[in-house]
């Protein structure tokens, strides 16, 4: 599902930086040009009524690997918008076995477009470097966006139209990016970002342009970014030209992943190989409905490919978190999962109507980008249909504040019972402080309901549990959905879990 291998991504947007020293743009390859997003937008409608044409990737870039990509180093002194002093310093990456075909990159200020010419003096680099093989004409693989300390990035471009950015504890983890095509059916079609237009607005905040083009579809996007102690925040603008008719079409998509949580330990999966007690980027998927409910899927591993689906006409958004914020619950001293961002799509027009998809497939180490999600429209996607869409990414560590407080699914635990069944244990965080008509309702698909149970937990604050002994049917396609409920009023998230993905 991604297109570059995680441990390389990993070290080129998380390597520690010294602060730059001076000033200094890189040289153009032409003068400039008028630019906006109509002009933009023209171009991806112009692009989109003639045939595709892919980018060779550089035949030399199979030689820089992880190894070699990692000795290279951006000049600090090259480093772009330098002088400004602020969060907005720009860094080039170079091609690499995984990011093989170059992008093209211009600075934009006062409505005028300057190209960046590649140059391989941007790098340090050792002197038998396969980046210097490259060619003086090679190009650029992406750029990320620097702090203002210059000791750490917190947005990334890079490898098809993939980008992401750190939240507030400045950790990197899940990705997004511009367009899901058939993810689900087995024949995914990747789309690229092939420009980019930089322009700056401020002291922590910059907005990028990009023209997507793929065999199916081009696109122009433009995305408004801002750093603040919360996180980063991004306002997306797009105009999508399919070429083709395109039977899954996700909108608004994030990638991530999810090996296994403490509901997956203690001998329930044998996959569970690693020391540490959980791995994963996110373990929940939210959706808040138009009517002000909430839907909360906990991540598994599935066992096969596995495709869960949520009709919801103009949702509200929808998000992969991690809510698991507890350091000894991961005991990881390295890549730290427990300052993983979450990811939220709030749209910002309403979508009609729709669904939101989630799309897994079994992980075996904590290199596999084994989970989607996206928003998939029920109109039809034909060739030649302009789709508008304008949405707001947020990078932080929960979902923004709902309207309506609801209890929220804070941790799951799962168990056997001597009867051969299961016990899983849902809890809730910020539920009712009494127990006055307060049980939990629970359906079940393929699975029957042997007892349940909701209480108050002794000495913990808003926190209710629900336990659940569950014998599942033979076959597959065993969940159930388990939600607090005071009377007829729910209190809760809804809970969809499968239970034999």
């Amino acid at each position: 599902m991604t297109e570059w291998n995680r441990r390389e991504m990993v070290a080129a947007t998380g390597a520690a930086l010294v602060m730059a020293r001076s000033g200094s743009l890189a040289a153009a390859t032409a003068g400039p040009q008028g630019f906006d997003w109509a002009t933009l937008v023209a171009r991806a409608q112009a692009l989109s009524a003639t045939p595709y044409r892919n980018v060779p990737p550089n035949p030399g870039a199979q030689a820089v690997d992880y190894d070699a990509l990692n000795a290279v180093r951006f000049r600090d002194d090259r480093t772009l918008w330098n002088d400004r002093n602020d969060a907005t310093g720009i860094r080039l990456f170079p091609l690499s076995r995984n990011a093989n075909q170059p992008v093209f990159l211009h600075l934009v200020d006062r409505g005028q477009a300057t190209p960046i010419a590649y140059d391989p003096g941007f790098f340090d680099m050792p002197d038998d470097s396969p980046v210097r093989a490259l060619g003086k004409d090679a190009g650029f693989a992406g750029f990320r966006v620097m702090t203002q300390a210059r000791d750490a990035d917190w947005l990334v471009y890079m490898g098809a139209s993939y980008f992401r950015a750190a939240g507030a504890r400045k950790q990197y983890g899940l990705s997004a990016r511009a367009v899901a095509i058939d993810t689900s059916s087995g024949r995914e079609e990747f789309p690229r970002f092939t420009h980019f237009w930089l322009e700056h607005d401020g002291p922590a905040a910059l907005t990028v342009y990009a023209l997507l083009d793929g065999p199916g579809i081009a696109g122009a996007y433009r995305f408004r970014n801002r750093l603040d102690q919360s996180g980063v925040h991004q306002d997306v603008d797009a105009a999508l030209f399919p070429r083709r008719a395109i039977g899954e079409l996700g909108l608004m998509p994030m990638t991530s992943m999810f090996w296994y949580d403490q509901a997956h330990r203690a001998g329930t999966d044998a996959r569970a190989t690693d020391w540490r007690p959980e791995i994963h980027d996110s373990d929940m998927l939210l959706i808040r409905s138009a009517n002000g409910a909430a839907q909360a899927r906990p991540m598994v591993n599935p066992r096969a490919p596995h495709v869960s689906s949520f009709t919801e006409p103009d949702a509200r958004g929808f998000g992969l978190l991690q809510r698991d914020r507890n350091f000894d619950h991961y005991q990881d001293d390295g890549v730290f999962y427990d300052r993983r961002p979450s990811l939220f799509a709030t749209p910002r027009q309403p979508l009609g109507g729709g669904k939101v998809r989630l799309y897994s497939f079994p992980a075996t180490s904590e290199y596999d980008d084994n989970i989607a999600a996206y928003w998939v429209p029920d109109a039809p996607v034909a060739a030649g249909k302009r789709i508008d869409l304008g949405y707001r990414l947020d990078w932080q560590d929960d979902a923004p504040s709902p309207p309506a407080a609801l209890a929220s699914l804070a941790d799951v635990f799962r168990g056997v019972l001597e009867s051969g069944g299961v016990r899983l244990v849902l809890d809730f965080a910020g539920g009712p402080a009494t127990a006055d008509g307060v049980a939990v309702h629970v359906d079940t698909m393929k699975a029957q309901l042997l007892k349940s149970a909701a209480y108050p937990v002794l000495g913990q604050t808003g926190r209710w549990r629900t336990v659940l002994d569950l014998r599942i049917d033979a076959g597959l396609g065993a969940e159930i959905r388990a939600q607090l409920r005071q009377g007829d009023r729910a209190i809760s998230e809804m809970v969809h879990y499968p239970l034999n993905p």
